[in-house]
Order: C-alpha cells, then sequence, then structure tokens
C-alpha cells in the first residue's frame, strides 16, 4: 500500500495551476499584440483607402486633375484631353481598345495614340516620359513633376507612357 502526502498533492496542484496560469497570461498577452496589430493595420488600410477610391474616382474623367498626367489633343493644352494615373505600354491604335480623349473639344473621341501634341504632369513623384513607340521604345520626352509643354519632336508621333518615381 502506498501512503500519499496531502501535502504533495496541494504543492503539485498548486504549480500546475501556476503554469496554467502563466501559460494563460502568455496566450492573452499575446492575443492583445496581435489585436493592436491588427487594430493599427485596419486603421491604416482605412486612411488609405479614400485617397485611393478617390485617385480611382478621378482617374480617365476628361479632366486634368491633381495627380495625374494629361495628354492634349492641340499645343498648349487645347482641345480634348486624356488623363492617366500610370504608366501606359500602348496607347492602342482603335475603338474600343485604345485610350481616347475623354474631355470636351477637338479630338473627343479619338484614340490619344499618334494624337497628341501637348501634355502636363500633374504628379508630384513622377517623370512621366512618352516615347515614340509602344511598350516604352524609341525617342522620349520627359516631363518631371510639375512640368507641361507641346511634345515637339513626338507631336503626333507617341504611342506610350512610363511613370519613373524621381530619385
Amino acid at each position: 500500500m502506498t501512503r500519499t502526502n496531502p501535502t504533495t498533492k496541494i504543492n503539485l496542484s498548486y504549480v500546475a495551476l501556476h503554469l496554467q496560469g502563466v501559460a494563460v497570461k502568455a496566450i492573452v498577452k499575446r492575443m492583445i499584440q496581435t489585436s493592436v496589430a491588427v487594430g493599427g493595420s485596419i486603421a491604416l488600410l482605412m486612411s488609405i483607402a479614400p485617397a485611393a477610391s478617390a485617385a480611382a474616382a478621378r482617374a480617365r474623367d476628361g479632366h486634368c486633375d491633381d495627380g495625374e498626367f494629361c495628354l492634349y489633343h492641340g499645343l498648349d493644352y487645347s482641345g480634348s484631353v486624356s488623363d492617366f494615373s500610370g504608366s501606359i505600354p500602348n496607347y492602342g491604335d482603335s475603338q474600343p481598345g485604345c485610350y481616347e480623349y475623354k474631355g470636351a473639344g477637338t479630338g473627343q473621341g479619338e484614340c490619344a495614340k499618334n494624337n497628341a501634341k501637348s501634355a502636363r504632369n500633374l504628379t508630384h513623384i513622377y517623370v512621366v516620359k512618352v516615347y515614340y513607340n509602344s511598350n516604352y521604345k524609341g525617342r522620349d520626352f520627359a516631363f518631371n513633376p510639375g512640368g507641361q509643354g507641346n511634345l515637339d519632336f513626338l507631336g503626333k508621333q507617341n504611342a506610350s507612357q512610363l511613370y519613373e518615381l524621381v530619385s
């Protein structure tokens, strides 16, 4: 017959409960850290979402808005405008697959490819290069952030544009 010591049972039970408490505390602490991290991520996403949706709502509406690059059908920002918010490897040759002039004025509805004579860069952090050929090939004309002008040698000979982050 084995004798048990009641004091030993209590001590072992206390140790087991104490260890469980430490484990529970660690789990709760980790859950709080995760909740804070997730909450911060959600807050960050919620702060970015309105800006992104505002930019998306403005894009390709025929108005040259802050943050966009715009091609104009005529010299000195005249005629219809085609507005962009990113790089375009090929403006496209014909409807329905081309990037067309959307703003009011001469050229409205026409494809932008080989039809632009001037441009405006209303981005703040990108140099936008307009290329003679599709896929960013051939001669280019660069517009620094805030830059604008006639396309000169690329007037009526433009096929793509590339956004490059200012370094």
